[in-house]
């Protein structure tokens, strides 16, 4: 080989080291990456209002995006709520349980989780309160407008413009009571101290409290929650994402809609339902609550 020939091929080498150096440089954060990112996410869910049907649309929506997620291994339900309407109570209570059955679901009541909001807690793996923080009120209350009906409608059958009668009412709150409670002791199973009497009572107790008898499992915060989750979904490293829920509007907490407050239409939205047309509301909701033209008349906690 000649010396061109021997100078040609040392400048190859070199041109070929300094390209093999250009390209390692560029692949090398990606495989750093991979070898060191987090093994997987776990994702904060929050419940932070009194539960209609659009808050709870709002949570179940991101629990069913946790769960399509390839990179979500588990979830934390950050509950404050005092509960709300029955219906969707359930709803949420199914959601998590469904939840459950593909990762961990690990709720931390950063607040309260009262009556609907502990409905929604108790499907979880586990729960952690703060000693200041409250948990319980498992129990159904309902709300009925006034019999009768309205002066200036004319109706085809007796039962067209008027709800359910109170015996009805009664019985449909009670059945509802019943599956509330029967979640509660299925869920919690020996944990709890209560008998399915004392806990029909439907007391609110304080954080610590609830982890005495039964119905919350530990004190700790958020982080607590949330490395509690990553364990037992196997996670060592791991990247946490919050899903905020949206907050209801004002107006919507206060039971009036937007045309309502500006002198629109005469029908108020009532937070749990249209008002429009009176029906009976069925509430998972700690303390008592009055909406348009409607009344208190049961409490089946007892």
């Amino acid at each position: 080989m000649s010396g061109r020939d021997r100078s040609r091929l040392g400048r190859l080498v070199l041109v070929g080291a300094v390209v093999g150096l250009l390209v390692g440089a560029a692949v090398a954060p990606t495989v750093w990456n991979r070898t060191t990112g987090p093994d997987g996410t776990v994702a904060v869910i929050e419940l932070h209002s009194t539960i209609t049907s659009d808050t709870a649309d709002a949570v179940i929506d991101n629990l069913r995006e946790a769960r399509r997620n390839d990179s979500i291994e588990a979830v934390v339900l950050d509950v404050d709520s005092p509960g709300g309407a029955a219906a969707a109570s359930e709803q949420l209570y199914l959601a998590v349980k469904r939840t459950r059955e593909v990762m961990p679901v690990v709720t931390s009541v950063t607040g309260m989780a009262a009556s609907g909001g502990y409905y929604t807690s108790v499907a979880s793996d586990a729960i952690y309160v703060t000693p200041a923080s409250s948990v319980g009120s498992v129990g159904v209350l309902a709300t009925i407008p006034t019999q009768g009906v309205p002066s200036g409608e004319i109706v085809s059958g007796p039962d067209k413009g008027s709800t359910s009668t109170v015996p009805e009412v009664r019985r449909r709150v009670e059945a509802l009571r019943r599956a509330f409670v029967g979640s509660v002791m299925a869920e919690r199973g020996d944990a709890l101290s209560l008998t399915e009497s004392e806990l029909s009572h439907a007391k609110l107790y304080s954080g610590a409290k609830g982890v005495q008898i039964g119905l919350a499992d530990a004190v700790g915060g958020i982080d607590t929650a949330i490395q509690d989750a990553a364990e037992r979904a196997g996670l060592s490293d791991y990247r946490v994402v919050r899903m905020e829920s949206p907050t209801p509007s004002v107006l919507s907490q206060l039971g009036l809609s937007a045309d309502a407050a500006s002198g629109g239409s005469a029908s108020a939205s009532a937070t749990f339902g249209d008002q429009g047309v009176e029906t009976v509301h069925y509430l998972m909701i700690h303390g008592s609550v009055a909406g348009p033209r409607t009344e208190v008349i049961a409490n089946a906690s007892a």
